[in-house]
């Protein structure tokens, strides 16, 4: 009994260690990355092996026109096989900005990435630092998925073009104050002006006195229509005059909101005093009263 008990923490550690070498990972083989300058043809330009667990050990220069290009081959527990997801993330240290270039995979395993400065954000032209890039490999299922540093770039900017960096996003917050200048009060015309027209119009009351004779008004049945209808016929007169001058004041010293309710209550008195007063007047006209 007592050597059983002995062998118990042996016997569990043993277990455990056969229970992780037994759980499968994702990683990669046979990876190499190329840089190649344009024009330099078939074979040209610089080529690595890249490690799945120790980085490369100097930084790799990106030119303005050159083309990066990853190769290899996604393995899960050593077997070729095509992950869910298989992505090259490049960050800037600085910054700790960071961007995500999927990998095209085939069901074999073999997947490729190729990016050139372009394809890089502006903000990276912009770093003083070689860039740190990482490979990520994963899937569906109980395999540990792989994430791992694999090497730095280094940019080499082209000299005669500018870098373009975005324009800062609006941000919510102060703003400076805003001073409304408002345009003035508009003025009334001169007063010569306004007396003017003002006699042209009284000029032009005998034309419409003699309008109204030659229509046939009798003003002998204003007793007749006052003692019928008298307050009918004195509000509608008296709206009509009110709504004249409440016309007046507008166009000397009131403004609109004291104009706009001042018309609507005369106006009312007019519509209801006049119809009753028209009324009496159609009465007259039908008993032949002219």
């Amino acid at each position: 009994m007592k050597v059983t008990t002995a062998f118990l923490p042996s016997l569990l550690l043993a277990g455990a260690g056969s229970i992780a070498t037994a759980a499968s990972s994702w990683g990669f083989e046979e990876a190499t990355i190329s840089i190649q300058g344009k024009g330099a043809g078939i074979g040209g330009g610089h080529k690595d092996k890249l490690s799945d667990n120790v980085p490369l050990s100097k930084p790799l220069t990106l030119g303005a026109v050159d083309n990066l290009k990853i190769v290899l081959t996604a393995v899960e527990d050593k077997n070729p096989r095509r992950p869910h997801q298989a992505f090259l993330t490049i960050a800037d240290p600085t910054t700790n900005l960071e961007t995500i270039y999927p990998l095209a995979v085939k069901e074999s395993g073999k997947g490729k990435v190729e990016l050139t400065q372009k394809d890089l954000p502006p903000q990276f032209l912009a770093s003083t630092k070689p860039l740190r890039a990482s490979l990520i490999l994963g899937s569906f299922g109980s395999s540990r998925p792989f994430s791992s540093h694999v090497f730095n770039l280094a940019l080499a900017l082209d000299p005669s073009a500018p870098i373009a960096l975005p324009e800062k996003p609006l941000r919510y917050g102060k703003q400076p104050e805003i001073h409304h200048n408002f345009k003035a009060d508009p003025k009334s015309p001169p007063r010569v002006i306004s007396l003017l027209f003002t006699l042209a119009i009284l000029a032009t009351l005998h034309i419409l006195l003699s309008v109204w004779f030659s229509l046939g008004a009798n003003i002998n049945h204003l007793s007749t229509a006052m003692r019928t209808a008298p307050i009918s016929h004195t509000l509608f007169f008296g709206s009509i005059v009110a709504l004249e001058g409440i016309f007046f004041m507008y166009y000397t010293s009131w403004n609109l909101f004291q104009t706009m309710p001042a018309a609507a209550a005369v106006g009312g008195v007019a519509f209801l005093s006049g119809s009753r007063a028209l009324s009496e007047v159609q009465q007259r006209r039908l008993e032949g009263l002219r």
